[in-house]
């Protein structure tokens, strides 16, 4: 009698720490997913699944080895059952339950599923258990189909996508390194450009070309023609003049 308390003892203990790795894995990963949700990538998200697979499936271990079978012969039964809040039972949960009335015990301490979701899967196992032989034969042959043809789908999009990224360095190049480091070079610091127009005279140039304002000849203010034309063409700005007629006029100019 001793020996199988200290091993349902045991047992429960291994459940238990299962069950805390269990939960907390779980509760990180909702972390993760509330607080990381920007910069959480994919990969991530599947180590965080893939541990608590690996939870799941130790728990499923420890409770199918020799070990786990007296649990199923133990009897849970609550001792006290009271509407008011149980502070020790809230710490123990911590937090989930605060009391353990009659409404909540048989949601927790039940060994069934919910009566809704067992009448559903007693509906469909009758409707499962009448079809006929050949009417499932068909269906089965149907769904067979739908997954073969996906299947299809998605390898040839994979054979695809995997020729053309072998045949994507093979493509031929249409551009040239060289030809755009010497662009950038006379475009930045004018290397290589030859100087194809000659300056005959202010704002002119060889060829038809305007001369850029950087490399044009100054020209005096007052080489103005006697017909009131300067050499660009433009009549004589008369802003200076105005200026200085406003001056002498002003009252506070003495």
């Amino acid at each position: 009698m001793q020996r199988e308390e200290k091993q349902l003892e045991m047992t429960l203990d291994a459940v238990l720490n299962r069950l805390n790795d269990l939960k907390n894995s779980i509760g990180s990963m909702i972390h993760k997913i509330e607080t990381e949700y920007e910069t959480i990538n994919w990969p991530t998200f599947l180590d965080n699944f893939a541990l608590i697979s690996s939870h799941l499936t130790g728990l499923s271990k420890i409770l199918s080895k020799e070990l786990g079978p007296p649990l199923r012969n133990r009897t849970v039964l609550p001792l006290m059952l009271s509407p008011e809040r149980d502070e020790a039972l809230w710490n123990l949960t911590e937090g989930r339950v605060p009391v353990f009335s009659h409404d909540i015990v048989p949601n927790y301490l039940r060994t069934k599923p919910d009566p809704a979701a067992e009448q559903k899967m007693i509906q469909n196992e009758q409707k499962a258990a009448n079809l006929s032989l050949e009417t499932a034969m068909k269906q089965v042959a149907q769904y067979n189909k739908v997954v073969t043809h996906v299947l299809e789908m998605v390898s040839k999009s994979r054979e695809e996508w995997e020729i053309e990224s072998s045949s994507r360095a093979g493509i031929q190049q249409t551009s040239s390194n060289a030809d755009t480091h010497l662009l950038v070079q006379a475009v930045g610091m004018g290397k290589g450009l030859k100087t194809a127009m000659q300056l005959s005279g202010p704002g002119s140039a060889a060829g038809g070309m305007m001369v850029p304002p950087a490399i044009r000849q100054p020209t005096p203010m007052s080489s103005v023609s006697p017909s009131g034309v300067n050499q660009l063409g433009k009549a004589p700005s008369a802003i200076k003049t105005n200026i200085k007629s406003a001056n002498q006029i002003h009252p506070f100019g003495r």
